[in-house]
């Protein structure tokens, strides 16, 4: 049983540690906002990994091919939900967003929803999930219900680990930046999610 949830944590953390468009989302909302709101950004991407590890686990045969058929449609619409959040955070305006942080006007719940939003719009993760449980043998066919559900609360634990560490390290650099440094940090944020969801683009229309 340890051994099993030990491969369920490292699938978690394996799953999450990339630092694609989420997680630079996190990075900026820690920098801009506080850890908190990184964290629970991080929350909205965990969500996201355990709605797909559950697919994968219960309904594998049937997902893979209703994503290969569709393939192309879903990575173009995936490219341009990140699109989108990519210009929001390149325009948004960090004095702006302090404002409505000290007046109270920020809401976890938007932050969380966005979040998953974004990572659940790429359904890549779910094949992600598909080679680590061949690889590592987890989420064999006869295992029990008791087995699938510590496997997957397993998963959330090594992914949410992720998350916590990230923007607790990203949140002691906070202090150091003024106002300048956060709209700095806006751009290049904007920029670097706008640049991996064009790549994107380029190679679903290449494949």
């Amino acid at each position: 049983m340890l051994d099993y949830i030990l491969k369920g944590i490292f699938i978690g953390l394996l799953v999450s540690v990339p630092v694609g468009p989420i997680g630079v989302l996190c990075i900026q909302r820690t920098l801009n906002k506080g850890k908190w709101y990184g964290i629970v950004s991080g929350l909205g991407a965990t969500t996201s990994d355990l709605l797909y590890a559950l697919i994968a686990a219960f309904c594998l045969s049937f997902v893979e091919s209703f994503i290969e058929e569709y393939k192309l449609i879903i990575q173009l619409i995936a490219s341009l939900v990140v699109l989108l959040f990519g210009v929001y955070i390149f325009k948004s305006n960090p004095v702006r967003q302090l404002s409505i942080q000290k007046k109270g006007k920020s809401s976890y719940f938007n932050a969380y929803i966005s979040a998953f939003a974004l990572c659940v719009t790429n359904p890549l993760i779910l094949f992600l999930f598909i080679g680590f449980f061949a690889r590592f043998s987890f989420f064999a066919p006869h295992d029990s219900f008791e087995y699938i559900i510590i496997g997957l609360f397993s998963i959330l634990l090594g992914a949410f680990s992720w998350w916590l560490i990230l923007n607790s390290v990203v949140d002691i650099f906070r202090k150091k930046i003024n106002i300048r440094g956060l709209w700095l940090v806006n751009k290049i944020a904007g920029t670097l999610i706008i640049i991996l969801s064009l790549v994107g683009v380029f190679y679903t229309l290449l494949s």
